[in-house]
């Protein structure tokens, strides 16, 4: 297993954000996690990612208990967070973003490969490299967030509400990268309030609410589930 997440008990000050989540992510696979605002997503990547403290359980990266680990630790692991709201710096061009993605990184040729790779993917970054993130579009600025992750060679990509304010457009957009993103052999575990999005590009999925996952499965099973559907697709 890629990754296993054991019994997460997770606290702001008193409040407890996240009870006894369990879930797991194989190698080669796309699972989402979905759920209302405040059900404590987020906090679930904060945690495997290194940005937040656990109070209890465990987490596990490719047989290695990473839970307690400084994040540049886990980043050179290969566990690699996009986070919500892109998180870029503005002042900088998109080459230097880039490039900051890679900097934990020593492999000049696997670099060089990568951001060829990178700018294949996303012609507009090339176009636009030596264009301050600032100035960007929203989905330009989603685009070089994930190029950015990928400069750090992950093997399990944490994606954090990718298509938060986009366009229909840009949000289908999301989707074929996300798939494109998979079929490099990259896992990724998706956090994402557009459930018809998560639903469309993962293979499994997990259902939290206030804090506790409260059902795990195949994406057919959410389909099918009374639930999900009266509660996040609409029906």
């Amino acid at each position: 297993m890629l990754l296993e997440v054991r019994d997460l008990t997770v606290c702001y000050e008193k409040a407890v954000a996240l009870r006894s989540v369990s879930l797991h992510v194989a190698e080669g696979e796309v699972v989402t996690i979905i759920g209302a605002n405040g059900a404590g997503k987020s906090t679930v990547l904060k945690v495997l990612s290194g940005l937040w403290p656990s109070a209890s359980g465990e987490v596990y990266f490719d047989g290695r208990k990473i839970d307690g680990m400084q994040p540049y630790d886990i980043i050179r692991f290969g566990l690699v967070h996009i986070p919500e709201g892109r998180r870029l710096f503005p002042y900088l061009n998109v080459l230097q973003n880039l490039q900051l993605g890679a900097s934990l990184r020593k492999d000049k040729d696997g670099i060089r490969h990568d951001l060829e790779w990178v700018f294949d993917r996303f012609p507009i970054l090339h176009a636009r490299r030596n264009q301050k993130a600032g100035s960007l579009s929203g989905g330009e600025q989603m685009m070089l967030a994930i190029g950015r992750g990928l400069m750090a060679k992950p093997r399990l990509l944490l994606m954090d509400e990718p298509s938060l304010g986009l366009s229909p457009l840009m949000v289908a957009e999301v989707a074929h990268i996300i798939e494109a993103i998979n079929e490099a052999r990259v896992s990724v575990l998706l956090v994402e309030q557009n459930v018809f999005l998560a639903m469309k590009v993962a293979r499994r999925g997990y259902l939290l609410e206030v804090g506790q996952v409260v059902l795990g499965g195949d994406i057919e099973e959410f389909r099918d589930n009374d639930m999900v559907r009266r509660g996040y697709l609409g029906e």
